[in-house]
């Protein structure tokens, strides 16, 4: 009887010791991702910033000669992040991403190198058609720069024109490129209905 006690005693504490693990890791995850929220809503800002209150929307040289300057107060003053060359991307950051709202929504499950891989896109519609994508498939950057460098929008887009909207349940339902990516039919297969 001592042993059986003794054993129930050392199987409650191991489930103890998974619930309070679980918890911890759960809160870890949710600390780092609030912090990469709020880390790249930041950075929006101070883009919008820069971009509003020194260069007023325009790109004059002595613009170039603030950025360099404010830089180095920055980094400075709060490290690396603050370098020219990221400023640059926050700058960049802020005049295609112009909206602040959906810069708060997409930060919730995209970090700042997720952003940084939408920037180099020319269109506003395939940056939130990747953004999308990403937080909605969880992708981490480099599964997104997969979907970007096998031109997932390009290939819906194309499969969506070839479309014919008239059944609202089948717009769409195949064209999904991760279909077409597990069905090995990726550049290969003309995505019609």
């Amino acid at each position: 009887m001592v042993k059986s006690k003794k054993n129930s005693i050392v199987i409650s504490e191991k489930s103890l010791l998974k619930e309070l693990s679980q918890l911890i890791e759960q809160s870890q995850q949710q600390f780092v991702s609030l912090a990469n929220s709020n880390l790249t809503i930041l950075f929006w800002h101070i883009g919008n910033s820069i971009n509003k209150n020194i260069l007023q929307n325009k790109r004059a040289d002595y613009g170039k000669q603030i950025l360099v300057t404010l830089s180095r107060e920055l980094t400075n003053k709060y490290g690396r992040n603050f370098e020219e060359k990221n400023l640059r991307r926050m700058l960049q950051f802020a005049e295609q991403f112009t909206n602040n709202s959906i810069v708060v929504t997409l930060s919730r499950q995209l970090s700042w190198s997720h952003f940084l891989a939408l920037i180099p896109l020319k269109t506003i519609e395939a940056k939130l058609f990747y953004a999308q994508v990403a937080s909605k498939h969880t992708l981490g950057v480099r599964d997104l720069r997969k979907q970007i460098e096998t031109k997932a929008f390009e290939r819906t887009s194309i499969a969506n024109l070839q479309a014919i909207p008239t059944n609202s349940n089948t717009y769409n339902t195949f064209k999904d490129p991760y279909f077409l990516d597990f069905l090995g039919l990726q550049n290969t297969y003309l995505e019609k209905i």
